[in-house]
């Protein structure tokens, strides 16, 4: 098994952008928490989660996008196990989310990012001013962050089989513990 260090590494390979990389920080943490949750294996679900959007700056087009990503994993020898996580966490693809891994990285993917997006625009800039409620209010506002995909909130919590409210705090709490990472732990006064 690669390492957690080999797959931050070759996610900073592929991605200059300090926000993707923070995105797939963010990922790692809802991932790591629903493998503790779940008696999973931390490290591999932490690394698919941190892996996911590795090569998104790179191969952008829906055409190529996560499929391109798992042809790298593969020919570099990653298990078989993050290449399907990669490879099934966007429907364009075509590869079925089978395992729970794979339907809790399609299920958290999204929703990360719109947290993120609602903390950004909270006085404080923090997690600690993120709740359920502030998510469904934001979320009903089709012009925010309006690049993330409501409907693959809505199809991750149902494939997930999670109550809505359940889940989003949960994404959050996993999102405060590496909060000051996520440069979401808030302004100074």
């Amino acid at each position: 098994m690669k390492s957690r260090e080999d797959a931050w590494q070759l996610l900073c390979e592929f991605t200059q952008s300090e926000g993707l990389r923070k995105h797939g920080l963010a990922v790692e943490a809802a991932m790591r928490a629903y493998a503790r949750k779940h008696g999973e294996d931390e490290e591999t679900w932490g690394i698919a989660g941190l892996l996911h959007d590795f090569d998104y700056e790179r191969y952008p087009d829906p055409q190529d996008h996560a499929r391109k990503g798992a042809e790298i994993l593969r020919e570099r020898g990653w298990p078989e196990v993050i290449v399907r996580a990669v490879a099934s966490h966007s429907d364009y693809t075509g590869v079925p989310r089978e395992s729970l891994l794979e339907k809790t990285l399609f299920a958290v993917d999204e929703l990360t990012g719109f947290v993120t997006a609602v903390a950004l625009v909270k006085p404080g800039k923090s997690l600690a001013e993120v709740d359920p409620a502030s998510v469904r209010k934001k979320l009903k506002d089709k012009a925010f962050a309006r690049n993330v995909s409501r409907e693959d909130i809505q199809k991750g919590i149902q494939e997930l089989g999670v109550d809505w409210e359940e889940h989003v705090q949960f994404v959050i709490d996993a999102m405060k513990e590496r909060a000051e990472e996520l440069g979401l732990a808030g302004v100074r006064a």
